[in-house]
């Protein structure tokens, strides 16, 4: 069993800015395999079983805010038993350039406070990740805050759309591949 995990925020105020695209590309995935996100009893999440590359994944939008949502992550890997290396967690990143994205076998959290709740939950770094830029203001003055919580501008979405479906790719991969093959093919 293989657990995607798309971060983002609760909530129709959030739909659509840059701090939502993990969850975006978990729920273009779901859209792709014809799935619905349906939250459980008692969930922390939505939830849904796949089967993607012939093997059976369960794709979630955890229901906590961002920076909360380790316990929702952690139930879920303890619930379905997954094994970490099992695990990759989709999730925004200011540090990359807008329209690039990273793959990575584990490691810090970067300072994302939704990585460092989901690290503190499970006690380990060793899941996998995928990151998706959404660069930093090309304003400095701008609030971070601000930034990451604002939609994309009509020319960053058709950005954003096209990155959602490499996005969805690369996950079609790690589930059939592992993470080492996924990196070579899309970390350029």
């Amino acid at each position: 069993m293989k657990l995607i995990v798309g971060l983002g925020n609760p909530g129709r105020i959030y739909q659509g800015t840059r701090h939502n695209i993990g969850s975006s590309v978990v729920k273009a995935l779901a859209k792709e395999y014809n799935v619905s996100l349906k939250r459980g009893i008692f969930a922390s999440s939505l939830s849904a079983k796949a089967g993607i590359e012939n093997r059976d994944v369960i794709l979630v939008v955890p229901l906590a805010f961002m920076n909360l949502s380790g316990s929702a992550v952690s139930s879920l890997v303890k619930k379905h038993k997954v094994d970490l290396e099992n695990l990759i967690v989709v999730f925004d990143d200011l540090d990359l350039e807008m329209g690039n994205i990273r793959l990575r076998p584990g490691g810090s959290s970067g300072g994302h406070k939704g990585l460092d709740s989901i690290i503190s939950a499970l006690r380990s770094s060793k899941f996998a990740r995928l990151r998706i830029g959404i660069g930093r203001p090309k304003d400095k003055s701008r609030d971070i805050a601000g930034y990451v919580l604002s939609p994309f501008s009509q020319k960053e979405r058709k950005i954003m759309d096209e990155v959602t479906e490499n996005c969805c790719s690369a996950l079609r991969v790690w589930v059939s591949s592992g993470i080492s093959k996924t990196m070579n093919i899309f970390n350029r």
